[in-house]
């Protein structure tokens, strides 16, 4: 295995091809991936049509590399050896979070790889959509606050989190600055929170770029917070988002709380991508084992078990 695996040191697959052996030869099963959006067709129709426009705000091009049907895009998850994924949705308005969470059950029913998923939204009714929730099974759950436009600390909120942190269900929570600064976003409303609550379980989509180190000490300091990797050390997100040099020592010790995350199918760049820029910070095989299954896995068992 360890002959196999030098193969890829510091590069991981060469492409998404390879990315099934690289798997192998790290001694896994396969990819848990926590950070994976499949959303009806009417919604994932205007998550397209924002990125087809990302161009000319950002003035670099965002193509949607994986712009293809829902089978086609479970298939290529397959191929790709991801064996479990969320189906992230996210309510962004009032009314929208219990059909959204319909679409993601119905999704889960009829795909065995696909975690079950929720979402939410502060309005009136919130607590008891989340408790029916997590009742009815759902594993994850999504908040967007940057698109959403609230604060984490919304009162509407604070029995819902509340519930979550009781469930011990994770919670992937978009909240920092990058790509675009929020009203609501940064680190400072996400301290408050887990001030509140400690016992809620945090999963901090894109690692909180771009402010990487803060929310990694954050990660280091609280046992129920982690860290996704979704975009992080990519070519394009460094462009817009770049590392700070020191980050893959500050992180070395933080395998337990970094899971992987990759955005598919919307990303501009294949998927193994995402693996080569995690290898090349040389943190080994076990480092990538962690965060490609083990801590994901550990994530999921708790909320199966509880």
């Amino acid at each position: 295995m360890a002959d196999l695996l030098s193969g890829h040191a510091g590069t991981g697959p060469s492409d998404d091809a390879a990315l099934p052996a690289y798997l192998q030869a790290l001694g896994i099963p396969g990819l848990i991936d926590l950070h994976v959006h499949f959303m009806p067709q009417n919604v994932l129709d205007k998550v397209w049509a924002f990125f087809d426009s990302a161009g000319e705000r950002a003035g670099a091009p965002w193509p949607i590399n994986y712009r293809l049907g829902e089978a086609q895009r479970v298939a290529t998850l397959r191929e790709l050896g991801v064996i479990a994924y969320g189906t992230l949705n996210y309510a962004h308005r009032p009314s929208m979070a219990a059909w959204l969470n319909a679409y993601s059950r119905d999704f889960a029913a009829g795909h065995p790889e696909a975690i079950r998923s929720g979402t939410f939204y502060p309005e009136p009714g919130v607590t008891q959509l989340v408790r029916e929730a997590i009742a009815d099974g759902v594993e994850i759950f999504k908040v967007h606050v940057q698109v959403g436009g609230f604060t984490p600390l919304d009162p509407q909120l604070d029995q819902a989190w509340e519930l979550l942190a009781e469930a011990r269900t994770p919670v992937v929570i978009h909240c920092g600055n990058g790509p675009h600064r929020g009203e609501f976003t940064g680190i400072e409303p996400i301290r408050e929170l887990i001030a509140r609550h400690p016992s809620l379980v945090l999963v901090i989509a894109h690692a909180g770029l771009p402010d990487y180190l803060d929310f990694a000490q954050l990660a280091a300091e609280h046992p129920n917070v982690y860290l996704d990797t979704t975009m992080v050390g990519t070519g394009f997100m460094n462009r817009i988002a770049p590392l700070p040099a020191d980050y893959p020592q500050v992180v070395a010790g933080l395998g337990h709380k970094i899971v992987l995350g990759s955005d598919f199918p919307n990303i501009p760049y294949s998927y193994s991508h995402q693996i080569q820029a995690l290898a090349a910070w040389g943190l080994g095989g076990q480092w990538m084992r962690e965060v490609l299954h083990d801590t994901p896995l550990k994530l999921l068992q708790a909320v199966r078990n509880r």
